[in-house]
């Protein structure tokens, strides 16, 4: 059974998450850059392992579908902020990787965000569901 203070918690996170996101969306447009092509060129310079991704593994990390990639990879490269790379390794695959100005642009946008999200920090901690809350309901909660 989920409790009223977890319920509490939860309208707050989704309360505050929206306004990250309607944050967002405006930090993308103040910088003349719709927030699709804003989020495709974050996930290009935030890849955990390599600064490139394939139109799939976009597709996956926006959950859109494969066409929608492709077509948004080619506003982005239209506008000059990303190149296709046949792949060295696999002549199949084609890498995505952002460009100078891409990288300059998504680093003034995201340092917006840092800001924005240390404002919003305390709704997005669940350290205040204690332990026995967590294991009926799932989650986990994160040690300080």
């Amino acid at each position: 059974m989920v409790s009223k203070r977890q319920y509490i918690a939860l309208s707050e996170f989704r309360a505050r998450l929206a306004e990250f996101l309607h944050f967002s969306e405006r930090a993308a447009q103040g910088a003349g850059v719709p927030p699709m092509q804003y989020l495709l060129l974050l996930h290009l310079r935030g890849g955990a392992e390599r600064e490139w991704a394939t139109v799939g593994e976009l597709a996956e990390l926006l959950r859109i579908s494969h066409q929608g990639a492709v077509a948004l990879v080619q506003r982005c490269e239209r506008a000059g902020l990303v190149r296709k790379r046949r792949s060295a390794s696999d002549a199949r695959r084609v890498e995505i990787h952002l460009t100078a100005a891409a990288r300059r642009l998504v680093e003034r946008i995201a340092s917006k965000h840092v800001g924005e999200l240390r404002r919003l920090g305390e709704a997005f901690r669940v350290d205040h569901v204690t332990p026995r809350d967590a294991a009926v309901t799932g989650l986990k909660s994160k040690q300080r």
